[in-house]
């Protein structure tokens, strides 16, 4: 196999890759065996056409698309290996030449690695934030305890209030049609959690139980729905019963019970100083990011637009996964949100890109102060990985490949970069 690499503007790059004709021919006999005991010759039992005359019959690239689907990943994967770039985003992939006794040739347009010109990176002057508890914040994390401990009571002698939590029935309606996806029963509903589209819950209050009522609502313009966008709509609702969170009284008994604490003095010090150690932890992060911040302003790189697409599909795939584990597809959160994929995607690109800056200003920091990855380094962040798995360190160390090590000492790497900025970082 041979690989060209052709350097184009703004860091993308365009490999043509060859592959030689006998690998060619291997795919196209594979692409037969795989197809061929679906496909009917008149005077041949299924999967005993010869070749040759499928591609008589059916024209020689019958084969070529599955063909294709076998070479690709593998001659793309051995081709990023050998052109020595480091490859930044998917490819676009460009069929040149396909047929037999020829080399199969493709072209992939990536994006490479940018370089990065470094201004100052140490010394930057930062503003010092204030670290303070204030009396409020304390009575908030007692008021989470309480609504934690609160217990639920149901009531049947009044009408639905703001704060209720509502059992409901309801089917909604666009032009007396009921639409999918608009119906529930015994749907527990807290008033004024806005969950359900603006105007919903509130149209609840007043709502007496066992009774009907039609709730009239309007679909936001960019819902995520689009056959629904803008359209009015009646729900038809019941409420099936009310029930109220009855919340404990703050004393010393309710410390007792939420802490191992014996009197609430103690309970709301502890508080405070949890509180203390969290806002010092993140005027650290605030600190960190201000820094970074100052030193990509003073950086020279050219990021490249599919870098960042790159970026930010990735973001997609990973707040996909982090929501699957609580039970919610994408699809169902883009129709509670109202947003769409192409909006997501759009609203992310200043974080991927941001995202992308601090990484490669990091890793230029990293290099100029020959920041590398000791063993001793390496061993706790395993070590870290078998905590979070409940794996054996050992263990850990086998599941792990050269290529995931690799990335491991990098991002170790990076980390040291932006401590070593921070800590020589002056604050004002």
């Amino acid at each position: 196999m041979s690989v060209q690499v052709e350097k184009l503007e703004k860091n993308m790059a365009k490999l043509t890759v060859e592959v030689p004709a006998e690998n060619v021919e291997k795919a196209i006999q594979g692409a037969y065996n795989k197809m061929k005991k679906s496909i009917n010759i008149p005077g041949f039992r299924k999967g005993k056409a010869p070749r040759q005359l499928i591609e008589k019959m059916y024209g020689k690239e019958v084969f070529y698309n599955d063909a294709i689907d076998a070479m690709l990943p593998s001659a793309y994967s051995d081709a990023v290996e050998e052109c020595g770039e480091e490859i930044v985003s998917h490819p676009q992939i460009d069929v040149v030449q396909i047929e037999s006794g020829k080399p199969f040739v493709f072209t992939a347009t990536v994006a490479v690695k940018p370089a990065v010109e470094l201004g100052e990176y140490k010394g930057i002057q930062v503003e010092k934030a204030p670290i303070e508890v204030k009396d409020e914040e304390i009575e908030a994390q007692i008021t989470k305890e309480r609504e934690a401990n609160s217990r639920t009571v149901t009531v049947d002698d009044r009408a639905v209030a703001q704060g209720d939590i509502v059992t409901l029935d309801f089917e909604g309606f666009v032009d007396g049609v009921a639409f999918e996806g608009g119906k529930g029963e015994n749907y527990d509903l807290t008033i004024g959690s806005n969950t359900f589209i603006p105007g919903f819950e509130d149209q609840l209050v007043g709502a007496e139980i066992g009774k009907e009522l039609d709730v009239n609502v309007t679909f936001p313009e960019e819902y995520g729905a689009k056959e629904l966008a803008g359209k009015a709509a009646v729900f038809k609702c019941k409420v099936n019963g009310i029930k109220v969170k009855e919340l404990p009284t703050v004393d010393d008994e309710f410390a007792q019970e939420v802490s191992e604490f014996d009197t609430l003095d103690e309970y709301k010090a502890d508080i405070k100083a949890k509180l203390l150690k969290e806002k010092e932890d993140e005027a650290a992060r605030a600190k960190e990011d201000a820094v970074i911040g100052k030193i990509i302003e003073g950086a020279k790189m050219e990021i490249p637009d599919a870098m960042v697409e790159y970026q930010t599909r990735q973001m997609l795939d990973e707040f996909a996964q982090r929501i699957q584990s609580q039970g919610i597809s994408l699809d169902q959160y883009f129709q509670f949100t109202g947003l769409t994929e192409e909006k997501y995607m759009e609203e992310m690109k200043p974080r991927a890109l941001q995202n992308i800056q601090s990484r490669l200003v990091l890793e230029a920091v990293a290099q100029a102060e020959n920041l590398v990855a000791e063993e001793a380094d390496i061993e706790e962040e395993i070590k870290k990985m078998a905590d979070m798995y409940k794996m054996e360190a050992d263990k850990i160390k086998e599941l792990l490949g050269e290529r995931q090590m690799e990335e491991m000492k990098k991002d170790i790497a990076v980390q040291k970069a932006a401590k070593l900025v921070a800590e020589a970082a002056v604050e004002a």
